[in-house]
């Protein structure tokens, strides 16, 4: 029979457990959301998050296990997302997978929660080794070749701001509801994208290096300059100022992807995270990959997002390739996929980012 495992995932303001069986089977999936909880931030606070975690994680997996119709017992392993991430989420549920593995004795497989999505195309569709992932989020951005599920090779990331949180801010900057991922993709739905020559930072540039930071301020001073000529914005300079906000963060990641493809061939383009809901987003991206002669695969959006599936799935990828944790497993805020890799400029004394 196949291995069973229970994934634990609590890295930012998604609390999730899922079961998942090694054949790919997804017997449950629990996520708990916390928009509601940080809405009036504008971001999410980490505090607010991590409490959040510690009231929800217990219900979650217990939830979990009811729809899986398993008990702890029938387990063969626990994986839990180890970083990186907001680290009192992080420790929240490393040490509940440590209660559950020390409690029942079961294996413990502690998980890079970029790996989970890294290697969501092997859960849900089975791929072969190698594929070019690009993992484009509200707080990661890199391409990232995937050669082994131990394997990986950073090909560039951003700088700075991750799409999603470019996309974040700009909806704040706007006055528009949070995540700011929908709501500015709505809005741009009624835009001209040419209006504003926004920029489309580092395409000047050799390389698959990305930059958000100052096309979100390009978008603050376009703003400015329409308040100050106007006494305010109308809906329509509101919906403008979407759309070529979002244009340009299609035109530079299709780019960057054009690049990052033309490096690997690879024989296929794989793409998670949030942002790639976006549909003018992900319809570039296949085209990009249909211009290179690749094929291209987004898992479905439950999938794409923070999700615990994921992490029992990179668990077991671990746990077959021999990975163990004891109870020294700690959570990391900072854990690069790529340990070969140079710190991405944006890494800070605290070493590099993901």
């Amino acid at each position: 029979m196949a291995l069973s495992f229970l994934g634990i995932e609590s890295s930012c303001d998604d609390t999730a457990a899922a079961v998942v069986r090694g054949d790919g089977t997804i017997l449950s999936s629990v996520v708990a959301g916390q928009t509601e909880l940080h809405a009036a931030f504008g971001g999410v606070v980490p505090e607010i998050a991590a409490r959040a975690h510690t009231e929800k994680l217990d219900h979650c997996v217990e939830e979990a296990l009811h729809l899986s119709g398993l008990r702890l017992a029938d387990l063969d392993g626990v994986a839990v997302t180890a970083g990186p991430g907001l680290i009192g989420g992080v420790m929240a549920g490393v040490m509940l997978a440590k209660g559950i593995a020390a409690g029942t004795g079961l294996p413990l497989v502690g998980v890079n929660h970029l790996a989970g999505h890294a290697l969501t195309p092997r859960l849900t569709d089975r791929v072969e080794f190698p594929y070019l992932m690009l993992l484009v989020s509200g707080g990661h951005c890199q391409f990232l070749r995937v050669d082994a599920a131990d394997a990986f090779h950073r090909l560039g990331g951003t700088i700075d701001d991750a799409p999603g949180e470019a996309f974040d801010k700009v909806a704040k900057l706007l006055g528009l509801p949070q995540p700011g991922g929908p709501a500015v993709e709505a809005e741009a739905a009624s835009g001209d994208p040419a209006r504003f020559a926004l920029p489309r930072p580092l395409l000047d540039r050799p390389g698959c290096d990305m930059s958000f930071s100052g096309l979100k301020t390009a978008v603050l001073r376009a703003r400015d300059d329409l308040a100050a000529a106007r006494g305010g914005l109308s809906r329509q300079d509101r919906a403008d100022l979407c759309a070529g906000f979002q244009a340009a963060i299609a035109d530079v990641l299709a780019e960057k992807t054009r690049r990052a493809l033309a490096q690997t061939r690879t024989p296929l383009l794989a793409v998670a995270g949030g942002v790639a809901a976006n549909a003018r987003i992900r319809a570039d991206l296949e085209q990009v990959a249909q211009d290179g002669g690749a094929g291209f695969l987004a898992p479905p959006l439950r999938l794409c997002t923070d999700n615990a599936a994921m992490i029992a799935w990179a668990g077991i990828e671990a746990f077959r390739l021999g990975q163990r944790d004891g109870m020294a497993l700690a959570g990391r805020p900072r854990w690069p996929l790529d340990q070969a890799a140079a710190p991405m400029l944006g890494a800070g004394k605290r070493g590099a980012k993901a």
